[in-house]
């Protein structure tokens, strides 16, 4: 019935009906299991773990392709060709002025997660495991900070360069992050609890129910989009769908391109995605039709490929691989989960000028799961977001999203060309000088 022996257009179908129907059971586990609610846990994860546990890369009971990985390379060149669809546009110096500690905070984070992790790749884990690829400290905030998305593009990047191992290992890593972000936030807001560091209401029984099981009741329902063409003439979606593809495969072809052109210089598909999605927008607000473009269907859009994305890129792990550097991912993993805790708490707690703990519960989900995991945390901490929490970090991550992008770009390039040393101490300096910088901001605006 099914020939795996060759891949189709049907095969391509077999894949996504599986994935689908995974999806559906662990929403369903999601709805009916109360330890998942109260851990929650994305359904994405579940039909992901499903996918790993019964497809080929485990019990072998489900026929899935060997294509899994190569999806998720495509699911994050669609996230990232939506980005430019998806975000208002404000002047760097405007953020600056309004959110310069949160933003410091925020950029800050990234900086040290990648240049410290890098750094302790270096200098302890090839001490004791010298063969391991110079990359491996990485393999921490490729999943923890990146999630699944980044562990997909930086894996694939390996991939090109010669190291197989990077996606298994980072979306290993992008998974452990997803559970330790909101087992180790709900631990952490128990204690904060007793201890008075929180704002606002933390009692866990008057958590709506919407957030545990997933499930909006009707008087809570929000449109996701607003049409903006005519289906007489195309379907809105049709229309918000194009040009997301249009500009993921714009991004291909550029890649390409400079690859054709450049053979030692491989430019990942996802950062030329988000380059032609940024030149298709500013093109249609040059002819006025950005008011066309809806800012939610995008973003629900961009929301769908992540959540297959997860899914894919979770059953795509190679568990020989990770049993293989078991050790020295448990090692990363644990310095990884110390340092974020750092980062976010100690200095968030001196660095942020109000709402510190709010803030920091979100960045600890953000930095070691996901947004949504910092959104899950934040609504318990903040249930009617009274600390302007997501709208503050929404804004302050303009300009810090470029940075990001430039990272996730040039990370395997440098590293696969030696260079991995010098590009983790520049994140430290870096990130040390923004942080000087945020606590002069912080004085200022006393």
């Amino acid at each position: 019935m099914f020939d795996l022996s060759t891949f189709t257009p049907w095969s391509l179908f077999t894949d996504f009906g599986i994935i689908s129907i995974l999806i559906l059971i662990a929403k369903f586990l999601r709805v009916k299991i109360k330890i998942i609610q109260k851990l929650f846990i994305p359904p994405s994860l579940i039909a992901g773990l499903l996918g790993l546990g019964l497809g080929p890369n485990g019990a072998g009971w489900l026929p899935l392709s060997g294509n899994l990985g190569t999806y998720s390379a495509v699911f994050i060149a669609l996230v990232f060709a939506a980005l430019p669809f998806s975000s208002p546009s404000m002047p760097f110096k405007q953020v600056v002025k309004k959110l310069g500690p949160i933003w410091s905070f925020a950029q800050m984070g990234m900086l040290l997660q990648w240049g410290i992790m890098g750094l302790f790749g270096f200098f302890v884990l090839k001490l004791i495991w010298p063969g391991l690829n110079d990359a491996f400290g990485i393999m921490l905030p490729t999943g923890f900070y990146g999630g699944h998305g980044t562990a997909a593009a930086i894996g694939t990047a390996f991939e090109g360069l010669g190291w197989d191992e990077a996606k298994s290992l980072g979306m290993t890593t992008a998974t452990v992050g997803i559970i330790s972000a909101i087992i180790g936030g709900l631990l952490i807001l128990k204690v904060a609890a007793r201890k008075k560091y929180t704002s606002f209401i933390t009692d866990f029984d008057n958590l709506p129910d919407e957030l545990r099981d997933g499930l909006v009741p009707n008087e809570k329902r929000e449109p996701i989009g607003m049409a903006t063409t005519n289906s007489i003439s195309i379907d809105s979606l049709t229309f918000h769908l194009a040009l997301v593809f249009a500009a993921a495969l714009g991004g291909y072809m550029l890649s390409k391109g400079v690859k054709m052109a450049y053979p030692r210089l491989d430019l990942p598909i996802f950062s030329c995605a988000f380059v032609v999605g940024l030149l298709i927008k500013k093109f249609m607000d040059l002819v006025k039709a950005s008011d066309y473009v809806c800012i939610k269907t995008t973003s629900r859009l961009s929301s769908l490929f992540t959540d297959l994305l997860v899914a894919c890129g979770v059953a795509s792990i190679q568990l020989g691989v990770v049993v293989k550097y078991a050790l020295p991912l448990i090692v990363i993993i644990v310095a990884g989960i110390l340092l974020t805790f750092f980062i976010t708490f100690y200095i968030g707690k001196k660095l942020l000028p109000s709402y510190w703990f709010e803030r920091s519960l979100f960045a600890w989900g953000w930095w070691s799961g996901t947004m949504a995991m910092g959104i899950a945390l934040l609504r318990i901490v903040d249930p009617q977001f009274k600390s302007r929490t997501m709208e503050d970090y929404a804004i302050s991550y303009l300009p810090i999203a470029p940075v990001e992008i430039l990272l996730i770009t040039f990370v395997p390039i440098l590293f696969a060309s030696g260079n991995g040393l010098w590009l983790s101490i520049g994140c430290v300096v870096i990130g040390a000088a923004v942080l000087a910088a945020g606590f002069a901001m912080k004085g200022k605006n006393r």
